[in-house]
């Protein structure tokens, strides 16, 4: 396993790294609070040495790995075709801690993953260009309510975008991000409305609508558009942000466009992905146009 940088309190040791980041996909691991932590990281091939690139975290859903989500959602094609990097932690236990008592081992134990996430982010920033304005963070399920935990509780990100899941504990004080929600309509294990879920974690977070208000509050009402199953209706915010919510009827708990793998969505519980979008794409056409 290569080995970018290890820390050992809660943010990534500021020395220089002990390689260079690989091209290509490679397993790393770095130590935060005295906890060896895992993570994939995806470099292009064809990425030049000095120019500075975009940064996106992408966190896996409960029962996922950062392997999983790699194999499975298309970022890595992505970001040979747009030219920036990705990072796909590991949960403990194959779950993150994102307030509330959420989700498994991690969440019993209040694990603080913003600290693991944001340590990730400094050990790829000391071994790439990655450009500060232009980390962002991304995630399915509970990687989704991962997403909004940062967004409430660092500094680092300037746009966030989750996918089927919903901010699962309080948060008095929302960072002024740029905001993209994907949700179907249909999802059970997270429902839309704020209904308990049926799934294995048995989620009871709030309604969508009320997580993106928190984000929402400052901005001009929504424009909605509808393009067969697809809604979306986006907000103009103070400082260039945009706080947009889409949706597809009929779709469940899913990511969007993703490769379709049976027995890992039996075993994760998930819905197998909607044609009718591709999360992917859209997500990072998102960051791309709201740097921070």
């Amino acid at each position: 396993m290569a080995t970018l940088l290890l820390a050992t309190g809660c943010r990534a040791d500021p020395e220089p790294p002990a390689t260079e980041a690989p091209r290509g996909s490679s397993a790393q691991s770095l130590t935060v609070a005295g906890v060896e932590r895992t993570y994939r990281l995806y470099v292009p091939p064809a990425l030049a040495d000095d120019t500075p690139v975009a940064l996106v975290v992408m966190m896996h859903g409960g029962f996922g790995t950062g392997q999983q989500a790699e194999d499975a959602y298309g970022w890595n094609a992505k970001a040979d075709a747009a030219g920036f990097v990705v990072a796909y932690p590991d949960g403990v236990n194959r779950a993150w801690s994102v307030g509330g008592g959420c989700c498994g081992h991690p969440g019993r134990q209040g694990t603080n993953d913003v600290t693991v996430i944001e340590a990730i982010v400094d050990a790829i920033m000391a071994a790439l260009p990655v450009d500060p304005a232009r980390v962002y963070a991304t995630g399915m399920s509970n990687g989704a309510m991962m997403s909004y935990r940062l967004a409430c509780d660092s500094t680092r990100f300037a746009a966030v975008a989750p996918v089927a899941g919903t901010l699962m504990a309080d948060c008095p004080a929302p960072k002024p991000v740029s905001l993209l929600h994907i949700h179907g309509l249909a999802d059970d294990n997270v429902p839309f409305d704020g209904r308990p879920g049926t799934g294995f974690a048995k989620v009871d977070g709030p309604p969508v609508a009320t997580s993106i208000d928190l984000w929402r509050a400052p901005c001009a009402a929504p424009t909605e558009t509808t393009a067969g199953p697809v809604t979306t209706a986006k907000s103009a915010c103070p400082g260039k942000r945009e706080v947009t919510l889409t949706t597809i009827a009929g779709a469940g708990h899913q990511w969007p466009g993703g490769e379709s793998k049976p027995v890992l969505e039996k075993a994760m519980g998930i819905d197998p992905p909607s044609t009718a979008l591709d999360a992917t794409a859209v997500i990072w056409d998102f960051f791309a146009d709201h740097p921070g």
